[in-house]
């Protein structure tokens, strides 16, 4: 999150008076994240949040806000999307509306295409336990089988594609051992991409940027005094058609990570992929792909830390992450034992002296 587009206080207000939800008292700009603009909207109806897209267009966010409002429906933890009254979509379930349909979840603030969703109770947690790691497990699984039958269909667009394309970008700014890096594991998914194993493990609808800050927890109001709970999952302006172990390499690779060094921690390891898998079993094709789904997912978010990086759009309030991290992850990764063994290790007792 991050502020490229200043919001005047007088056309918040009557966005969120057109969307009936009520008179809007306070608007602040939320720092952090590197795409799009966002604010904090306080009414007395409520608290919102308010998201101007920099970078995505209207044949795009259907997909998102869709998707978003299809989880909600399911039960799944996430903020619903509020519609323009004034746009009637076809008749028919809003979800079924052609892709080029007017979207009833896009409002235009400054110019730019936004939408506008409730607020999440509680708050991130950045220091994640195992506990945590747990419950985030069965949340994206639980995520991923609730978005089984959702109709629409957008490849995601930070996926192998976009590497090659982007890497020759980023290239001149490294040096001869982060060259030799990028290029090789580039070389690598590649291969990967074109394998049996790859094809047959199952896809849909992936959140591809389910990182600690995009997780909230707050304690149950009919559990006062116990430690929190996961309590929402947002910011799907990532989200797109791809493998599901993607969308948990992704996972992994930030809940259970050492964040100085970038190893994996075992506990958290073992903990996320059981909690996992007591929802959804992981298939043999994903269990022999983790690995390279680990490694896919470094590479993924070093070329676009790399990218922003060296290559930043202006902003009122934007601090972009530090690259060197991901390639720290990514050159554990590629050299770490399969997470099954590392995780039975962790599990098992140990051994007397």
């Amino acid at each position: 999150m991050a502020v490229f587009t200043e919001v005047g206080f007088d056309e918040a207000r009557e966005l969120m008076a057109r969307l009936g939800l009520g008179s809007l008292h306070a608007l602040k700009g939320i720092e952090g994240g590197i795409e799009n603009t966002n604010y904090f909207a306080s009414t007395d109806q409520g608290e919102y949040v308010l998201t101007l897209f920099e970078r995505l267009g209207a044949e795009q966010l259907p997909y998102y806000l869709c998707l978003m409002k299809h989880l909600a429906s399911k039960g799944i933890e996430v903020p619903e999307p509020f519609a323009d009254p004034a746009i009637v979509p076809p008749e028919g379930h809003a979800l079924e509306i052609p892709a080029n349909a007017p979207c009833e979840f896009i409002h235009m603030v400054a110019g730019k295409p936004a939408a506008v969703v409730h607020r999440l109770a509680g708050r991130s947690e950045l220091a994640p336990t195992e506990a945590h790691c747990a419950e985030l497990g069965v949340a994206l699984a639980r995520m991923h089988i609730a978005a089984r039958d959702f109709p629409r269909i957008q490849p995601n667009l930070r996926g192998l594609t976009w590497w090659n394309e982007t890497a020759p970008v980023v290239m001149p700014y490294l040096d001869e051992a982060q060259s030799t890096l990028l290029a090789s594991e580039l070389a690598y998914q590649n291969h990967v991409a074109q394998t049996p194993a790859f094809a047959a493990m199952p896809r849909g609808p992936v959140h591809a940027d389910l990182f600690r800050d995009n997780v909230m927890f707050a304690v149950r109001e009919d559990e006062p005094g116990h430690p929190p709970h996961l309590s929402g999952v947002f910011d799907f302006y990532f989200a797109g058609t791809d493998h599901w172990a993607f969308d948990l390499a992704v996972c992994l690779n930030d809940w259970a990570i050492d964040l100085p060094t970038g190893e994996a921690h075992e506990g958290r390891t073992a903990a996320l992929l059981s909690a996992y898998e007591s929802v959804r079993p992981l298939t043999a094709a994903e269990r022999t792909l983790l690995p390279a789904m680990l490694r896919a997912a470094a590479l993924r978010f070093w070329i676009s830390r790399l990218w922003d990086f060296y290559l930043p759009r202006e902003a009122a309030m934007l601090k972009p992450h530090d690259p060197r991290h991901f390639e720290r992850v990514l050159r554990h990764r590629s050299r770490a034992l399969h997470p099954f063994d590392t995780a039975a290790q962790a599990d098992a007792p140990a051994c007397a002296a």
